[in-house]
């Protein structure tokens, strides 16, 4: 398996929100959509095409001091071998 992450240094996402973030429609602070927009479908089309490879995916994350997404992939799937081409 390959494991790769991508960390930002936002706003965080509180522990109870980890596992809530990757249903549909669900974001850990709504009043946020507000101000940046968004629909809160990005994490679970991500999470859907991940698993659909064979891998995982999960975040690291406390309020204010940004969060990690890694995933997990098999090294033989077809997303790394056509180099990441999502389409």
């Amino acid at each position: 398996m390959m494991e790769i992450s991508v960390s930002d240094n936002g706003i965080g996402i509180p522990k109870n929100m980890h596992d809530e973030i990757f249903e549909s429609f669900k974001q850990a602070d709504p009043s946020i959509t507000k101000k940046y927009g968004g629909t809160g479908l990005g994490l679970t089309l991500v999470k859907q095409y991940v698993e659909m490879h064979g891998g995982n995916i999960w975040v690291d994350s406390e309020e204010g001091a940004g969060s990690t997404f890694t995933f997990t992939i098999p090294s033989n799937s077809d997303l790394v071998m056509n180099g990441f081409d999502l389409f």
